[in-house]
């Protein structure tokens, strides 16, 4: 059985590292896997660094898609695989999380009558001017085998129509890598020169349209963070999406430090070593619950709501003024402690390759 393995963005190759670790690590005559990288994400330290820091062998195949509105990249996407398939086949594609990469290439395989397998599969966030749940849902309506992260995905599935026996409950890759570096973890450039320690920041991440889009919103949120943060600094990583925002927008705030994107060893010892982490993405939310950091996500809904019902993560919606009162909780140590979700023990890629193994068998 030949495997396709999609990669696009930058959440997705935390999530396939350990997947292509354990496929190495295995003799396995009966598979074969190949590494597309559709190209979506290609600036160096959103893409670039990730496969340097995580092992993840140089792709097979880049489709190179570079920037463009979401309808143009999925397009391109679409073109480029499907061509690269008609050309040179595969038996399975397996997809992960839920950006452009993920629906486009589960399309384009599913219409050459492949197979598609989905890691995450069935995370909801029940909001769809989200573009990520529209993919979401687009490509879990054509997935065959759905790995999955928790119990409220599997019921999502199960609501919409899909056979128990397509749904394999594995766990977090993105955990499985999480915990494989924790021992490898590197201090960022800029520690010594900001003077930081151990819980005497707060690490912001925003890129959401509804946050980052409309210069007031941004603005705001901004100002309310570095306020009730104070005397803590903020260090606030740009995404580039957000970047092209910040020009037109009266900073204030001495307590706020911006830096470029940062690779993923150096990002996540700045998490782990953070206060508290306010985010908007929902992979951050994941990686503080298993780091017990206490987490404020800027959105009236998740896809991850175990992280909110077992973890450290709080939904504190998209009014800058919910983060006052978030802070003075955390600030009087009323903030809950979290556990760690099912299956989220760093063995998640095992269950994966072993579940591969047999279905190849079966062929």
């Amino acid at each position: 059985m030949k495997i396709d393995i999609i990669a696009g963005a930058r959440p997705n190759f935390m999530k396939i590292a350990p997947i292509i670790a354990e496929l190495k690590n295995k003799s396995m005559p009966q598979l074969s896997w190949r590494l597309i990288h559709s190209g979506q994400h290609y600036d160096k330290n959103m893409s670039e660094s990730f496969f340097e820091q995580l092992g993840i062998p140089k792709p097979d195949i880049n489709l190179e898609v570079g920037s463009g509105s979401q309808a143009e990249q999925t397009a391109k996407i679409m073109e480029r695989y499907e061509a690269l398939l008609l050309d040179s086949p595969a038996d399975l594609c397996m997809v992960v999380g839920d950006v452009n990469s993920t629906m486009a290439c589960s399309i384009a395989a599913k219409k050459l009558h492949l197979k598609v397998a989905h890691v995450e599969g069935g995370i909801r966030s029940g909001d769809m001017t989200m573009p990520e749940e529209v993919n979401r849902i687009v490509t879990d309506s054509i997935t065959d085998y759905f790995y999955t992260t928790s119990i409220t995905a599997n019921n999502h599935l199960i609501a919409s129509g899909i056979s128990e026996d397509q749904i394999i409950f594995v766990g977090n890759t993105m955990i499985d890598t999480l915990l494989t570096n924790l021992a490898r973890l590197k201090k960022p450039s800029f520690w010594k020169d900001q003077e930081l320690e151990q819980g005497s920041y707060v690490a912001l991440t925003l890129h959401r349209p509804n946050n980052v889009d409309e210069e007031h919103q941004l603005s705001e949120l901004l100002r309310e963070v570095c306020i009730a943060a104070a005397p803590k600094k903020v260090i606030f990583p740009v995404h580039p999406r957000t970047a092209g925002n910040l020009s037109n927008i009266q900073l204030s705030g001495d307590n706020l430090f911006m830096t470029d994107p940062m690779p993923y060893l150096e990002f996540i010892y700045l998490v782990k070593n953070s206060y508290c982490v306010v985010t908007d993405s929902g992979g951050i939310t994941e990686e503080a619950t298993v780091l017990g950091i206490p987490c404020m996500t800027l959105r009236n809904s998740t896809e991850r709501p175990e992280t909110v019902t077992v973890g450290t993560n709080e939904l504190l919606g998209t009014d800058p003024a919910a983060l006052m009162p978030a802070f003075k909780k955390l600030k009087e140590g009323n903030w809950k402690k979290g556990e760690i979700p099912e299956l989220w023990d760093g063995k998640t890629a095992e269950r994966i390759v072993n579940h591969l193994i047999n279905i190849s068998q079966e062929k």
